[in-house]
């Protein structure tokens, strides 16, 4: 074989070699990006999945009767010593006298799982941010006198949750609906004589 033919066969040899050790790393960085997109798809699976428990968790009886006692018995319940030392007394509170503290506990849950990005907080504040914000407020009495012997960190996560609510709403007052959808016209029927009715109650 002459020298030429030799230095054909090296050339085509390494070409070849190039080639295959570009498709090998070719193929490897396909099923990096597809284990990649993998994740991703896993990640929003089951934050929605979160988002869709807590919500659920949220519509059951027992949750609804706990918010229902913290927006209409609460405010009065707390000018009782006795309800309020219970809230102080370092052990057990029994949650079948205080449904206030299974709200805090759902909400502080939630504030868990938002703090440690397992729930997508966009989503989770374009449904209840102002529920969080209005009950953060009725329930920040009660945090505070359970903090008197327990410390800051006692529902600390609820109160980074109500804390991320005011910040999302002041980025958005009027909430996230697309501007190039243009909104219903909505009539409201019974405003005339609601406001009428509301008013002869004020004279």
């Amino acid at each position: 074989m002459t020298l030429a033919a030799l230095l054909m066969a090296a050339i085509d040899y390494s070409v070849l070699n190039t080639w295959a050790n570009l498709g090998t790393f070719l193929l490897l960085l396909a099923s990096v990006i597809a284990a990649a997109v993998s994740l991703h798809h896993a990640a929003s699976f089951n934050q929605i999945s979160a988002v869709i428990s807590m919500e659920r968790d949220l519509r059951s009886p027992d949750m609804q009767e706990a918010f229902r006692f913290v927006q209409t018995e609460l405010p009065n319940k707390l000018y009782n010593e006795d309800f309020r030392a219970e809230l102080d007394a370092i052990g057990f509170i029994d949650s079948r006298a205080h449904l206030e503290i299974q709200a805090l506990n759902w909400f502080n849950a939630v504030g868990t799982l938002l703090k440690n990005n397992l729930v997508d907080e966009n989503a989770w504040m374009d449904l209840f941010s102002r529920l969080t914000v209005s009950y953060w407020n009725r329930l920040e009495p009660v945090v505070a006198i359970m903090r008197r012997r327990r410390g800051d960190w006692q529902f600390a996560n609820f109160e980074y949750m109500a804390q991320r609510a005011h910040l999302w709403l002041e980025k958005h007052p009027a909430g996230t609906f697309p501007n190039h959808t243009p909104r219903a016209k909505i009539m409201d029927k019974w405003l005339a004589e609601d406001q009428a009715i509301r008013s002869s109650k004020t004279t």
